[in-house]
């Protein structure tokens, strides 16, 4: 049951991503990546620092062991992200003039960098279902909102990559299936997370802390920074409420579960 589970929630942000993409024109989908960074922000920093990390903390794993694997994962994150093999950028052509990139620097990093543009959302997507998986075998109900964290940073992930292939000028179809087998990484993530850290229970909370680390690396490294622009009141104010809207999903997701 519990890997029935992970392959579902595995499946499920790659399924979604590429159903909003192949549904919504390239205009609608900049405005939709633009809102969703912000809520992707909320999601993860509530999952992380209010869920996962209380749980692993509760463990009989001494703290001072677990801090050091929260450090270690900063660290480890930061290196994939450095060799070019962790990608989670948001950005796409004309999205907004405070990027500083030249005209066609999306078609160039889908061309010659294409391959280790997918390469690195594999790599990432991978280490997502990983995650996925020690959630749920810690706590079933930890795996559902630990799922909802990375399936709200994985739709604007891979509509924003799918944008950046469209502009480099690659077909709506080859777009779309390059983004369906990046985010096939993930199920074998998870089915490989399932096997291997099954028998291993004593790591779980190591295991927590590591997911932790992806979701606070991801979300100080790259969204909040994407949201730190001189903006007029009104657009502060909605990156503001989504950012809330993320904290309250993920509230509203754990209290549903405990109720149940």
């Amino acid at each position: 049951m519990t890997l029935g589970y992970i392959i579902a929630a595995t499946l499920l942000g790659g399924a979604l991503s590429v159903l909003i993409a192949a549904s919504l024109t390239v205009a609608v989908l900049g405005r939709v990546v633009k809102s969703l960074v912000s809520l992707s922000a909320g999601v993860l920093l509530g999952t992380s620092l209010l869920h996962v990390l209380p749980e692993a903390f509760d463990s009989d794993a001494g703290a001072d062991r677990l801090f050091a694997a929260l450090l270690g994962g900063l660290l480890f994150f930061f290196l994939l992200e450095k060799a070019e093999l962790y990608r989670h950028g948001h950005h796409h052509e004309g999205d907004d003039p405070h990027h500083h990139h030249h005209h066609g620097f999306d078609a160039e990093q889908a061309g010659t960098g294409g391959w280790s543009v997918l390469l690195g959302d594999s790599i990432h997507n991978f280490c997502d279902g990983i995650i996925i998986a020690a959630a749920f075998l810690a706590d079933t109900q930890l795996g559902i909102v630990t799922a909802l964290a990375v399936v709200a940073h994985e739709i604007p992930q891979e509509v924003g990559d799918y944008i950046v292939l469209l502009n480099a000028g690659f077909s709506r179809a080859k777009a779309l299936l390059y983004n369906a087998l990046s985010g096939a990484a993930a199920v074998a993530g998870g089915v490989l997370g399932y096997y291997v850290a099954r028998p291993w229970a004593d790591l779980f909370p190591y295991l927590l802390v590591v997911a932790s680390s992806s979701f606070i690396y991801v979300a100080v490294a790259d969204l909040l920074p994407q949201l730190q622009r001189r903006l007029p009141l009104a657009q502060t104010l909605a990156q503001v409420a989504w950012i809330g809207a993320g904290l309250l999903l993920v509230s509203g997701a754990t209290a549903l579960l405990h109720a149940h």
